[in-house]
């Protein structure tokens, strides 16, 4: 008897973990049917390759849209936020009729505001899945040109530094040192004017 208890419960136990990796494929597939536009079936039921392929397809998903990585992250940290509210929350007993009367006429002026809110959020398109893929087809293209924005952008740089040490070098050779000779040569010919007037004053003298 306690073979056969074991027996259907080992079969229950299967049964149930198929089913729920069936209803987890099935949700991976209406995920991908939305991304890439179509879903591919799978009729493999054995229970290990078949949560070894579910993980890693869920991997792929997790990389190449960032915003299931972050959405994850969250549900890690917080999973409370995800847990639908229960069917059988009831009431605070403390709270007479006329009192729960009360808070939802205090809130009915929000009602159409919520209502007008969520007909606006059920009425935004969808993006078309084929231009997120062509979005994501570029961006090995838009990296090249990050890449080679960033060559010229140090190249430019270079070039300003080696641009200001010309300048440097102009100004140091060319303003000043031509300032120097000026320099020079005026107290050259003001030593030749002395000379030249001590001369003719001597000459004057004789």
């Amino acid at each position: 008897m306690a073979d056969i208890l074991h027996h259907d419960e080992t079969r229950y136990l299967d049964d149930t973990t198929i089913q729920t990796l069936s209803y987890l494929e099935s949700r991976l597939m209406r995920i991908e049917h939305i991304l890439y536009g179509h879903a591919a079936h799978s009729s493999n039921i054995d229970a290990l390759p078949n949560v070894q392929n579910l993980e890693h397809r869920f991997a792929q998903l997790t990389q190449r849209f960032r915003t299931y990585g972050e959405l994850l992250d969250i549900y890690n940290a917080h999973p409370n936020l995800f847990s639908a509210p229960s069917t059988d929350a009831v009431a605070p007993p403390e709270l007479s009729t006329a009192a729960l009367a009360q808070m939802v006429l205090a809130s009915s002026s929000l009602f159409p505001s919520t209502a007008s809110a969520l007909n606006a959020i059920s009425d935004t398109p969808v993006a078309d899945p084929a231009l997120s893929a062509n979005v994501i087809s570029l961006l090995p293209r838009m990296r090249a040109v990050e890449a080679t924005q960033k060559a010229q952008a140090a190249e430019v740089a270079e070039l300003k530094r080696q641009s200001e040490l010309l300048i440097r070098r102009w100004y140091e050779q060319g303003v000043v040192g031509y300032g120097d000779f000026v320099a020079d040569t005026e107290k050259r010919l003001g030593r030749a004017e002395r000379a030249i007037r001590r001369a003719e004053k001597v000459r004057e003298d004789a």
